[in-house]
């Protein structure tokens, strides 16, 4: 009932202005509100204000010709509000946010400080602490995440046309016909480690991306074999699929790409159990489950992105 609500909310702002407020008012201890104590939530009122309504023996009882003294009333014996507060709610509920935020940040910033002194976490269990390193690790939706990677590697391709006009200098000039595209490289570790859940999901959503962009996929373990490199053209399905068995080593593939130099970008999916690896020469990010993304092999600069798979 917003109009419930609108009087409870009143009764919670009026508490501390009650001597500076008109007659007819919604005002604690006062008039319909006797019985009404100051200074309480809006939500508290509203929960008395339904009970009374309930019980039909409070200050709302319509057959209660005192509620007519000093404030208006409507059908329903509620009286009126001299304020429209229907937009609380949800101002209530951003409150509520930003106060959850800035809890997760101060938790944050006190993980932050043991991890950096290096004193360790005193009494606090293993599974204790996972619960907490997982709640204020922020939760990201990799496949946005991949899909922006994609659509941001693309590169501008002009070239003079005289069959579109020059905006700046029509008729004397050429135009430029601008083609765009993402010249990407997805490295797929293959070793035994990676389980078929996360290759599953990850070529499920590169099937949908292939209308994007032609993919160059290089299945990696120790070495790239070049009989397995393949592209992946553009709006194309693929199913998922596992060629090589071996161990995992980041500079194969790394070193396959640079030595070519025209990709945009590099996609590296892996379970990320490996030795930190030479630098790209192309942008890189890295897919791999939320366990691994939270605790890496090693230390980078670059994105590392979690997977949520289920591997029941």
């Amino acid at each position: 009932m917003s109009k419930m609500w609108n009087i409870a909310t009143d009764l919670a702002i009026n508490s501390f202005l009650m001597d500076e407020l008109p007659e007819g008012g919604c005002i604690p201890t006062r008039g319909v509100f006797e019985t009404y104590p100051k200074e309480q939530s809006a939500e508290w009122y509203y929960s008395k204000l339904q009970q009374d309504q309930e019980n039909q023996e409070g200050a709302f009882d319509p057959k209660n010709k005192q509620q007519g003294d000093g404030q208006g009333q409507d059908g329903d014996g509620m009286p009126d509000s001299l304020d429209d507060h229907s937009g609380w709610e949800q101002s209530d509920q951003d409150t509520k946010e930003m106060a959850k935020e800035r809890m997760r940040q101060a938790v944050e910033d006190a993980v932050k400080e043991v991890q950096s002194r290096g004193q360790g976490w005193g009494t606090v269990g293993q599974s204790m602490q996972e619960r907490i390193i997982d709640m204020i690790t922020p939760k990201v939706d990799w496949k946005k995440v991949l899909r922006y990677f994609i659509k941001t590697s693309q590169r501008s391709n002009k070239r003079s046309t005289v069959r579109r006009i020059n905006p700046r200098f029509p008729y004397i000039h050429a135009g430029k016909k601008v083609n765009r595209q993402a010249k990407i490289v997805i490295c797929i570790d293959q070793s035994g480690s990676v389980s078929d859940a996360m290759l599953s999901a990850f070529f499920s959503e590169l099937n949908g991306l292939s209308k994007l962009a032609e993919f160059t996929v290089v299945p990696f373990d120790t070495h790239v074999d070049e009989s397995k490199v393949y592209v992946w053209k553009k709006g194309q399905r693929r199913a998922t699929e596992r060629v090589l068995c071996g161990g995992t080593c980041f500079n194969a593939p790394t070193e396959w790409v640079n030595q070519r130099g025209d990709f945009d970008g590099m996609i590296v999916l892996t379970d990320m159990e490996a030795p930190k690896p030479i630098a790209s020469k192309c942008q890189r990010i890295w897919f791999t489950t939320d366990y691994h993304a939270k605790q890496p092999y090693f230390q980078t600069n670059e994105k590392i992105i979690g997977i949520p798979v289920d591997n029941s």
